[in-house]
């Protein structure tokens, strides 16, 4: 029953005690008590979309297990190729760029003679591949520096318990699994061996001198009586060491990329 409160708490017994306030949040308590208990329970695994009478939001797990997100990282996984093999290449990228130091690599060299067209294209792969998964911290940088797509964290599922701290070592029987990945850009699908290419292997840098285009200075500013055109000389043309000396005369040469 509803009462008026004092003005001055102090002069009035029931405030003094607390019993009012003490039975009302007791009545609270007990109807979110009865309601959880009796109620029907949604057991949608989406806690926020859930309705019912009972406002229980704990999932009963491993009985409800909630969906992870899209970009979830889970266990790391070694892809395998189409010939049950691991993509890795041994590179030892994903090794240097950890953080917490939790993978080891130890690498191997195929035999050229080999029958496989993998075999004869790629030179090395991983003998020993071991991630200690107490020393992970999850912070995906080993799939963003592998080159060959060879380990994902796309598992979604975490790191199940165990009873030693040595069946949280995962080598390459546990971690390869997964449907076999291929792409167009693998070399084994783009030559068949591992020898020297016949075409002249191009790499994207810089090339000075490649080409001639006209320099189109604006107009009154030419300059000791030239034509508006500029060339660009090589670097110690007039003995001034490394520093490129840029005349009025004639078309300059641009800088051209090959790609």
């Amino acid at each position: 029953m509803a009462y008026k409160v004092s003005k001055d708490p102090r002069t009035d017994i029931r405030e003094r005690t607390y019993v009012p306030n003490l039975l009302r949040g007791l009545g609270i308590t007990a109807k979110h008590f009865f309601r959880n208990l009796f109620g029907t329970r949604d057991t949608n695994t989406q806690v926020v979309d859930r309705t019912g009478t009972s406002l229980m939001t704990t999932v009963a797990y491993p009985e409800e297990k909630p969906i992870y997100p899209e970009g979830y990282r889970g266990l790391h996984r070694l892809v395998p190729r189409e010939d049950g093999k691991p993509r890795c290449v041994a590179c030892y990228m994903c090794a240097t760029i950890c953080p917490a130091q939790c993978i080891y690599i130890e690498a191997g060299e195929y035999d050229e003679a080999g029958g496989d067209a993998e075999d004869r294209v790629i030179e090395k792969y991983p003998t020993q591949f071991v991630i200690d998964e107490l020393r992970c911290i999850v912070c995906g940088l080993c799939v963003d520096a592998c080159p060959k797509d060879a380990i994902r964290m796309d598992t979604y599922t975490h790191t199940p318990p165990e009873y030693t701290r040595q069946n949280f070592v995962y080598d390459i029987p546990k971690l390869l699994k997964g449907a076999p990945v291929s792409h167009p850009s693998d070399p084994w699908n783009k030559r068949e061996g591992s020898e020297q290419p016949h075409h002249v292997h191009k790499e994207a840098h810089t090339r000075i001198g490649e080409g001639l285009v006209e320099l189109k200075l604006p107009h009154g500013d030419h300059g000791h009586g030239d034509h508006g055109h500029g060339k660009a000389l090589p670097a110690g043309a007039h003995g001034g060491g490394h520093q490129a000396v840029v005349t009025q005369q004639g078309p300059i040469q641009v800088t051209k990329f090959i790609k």
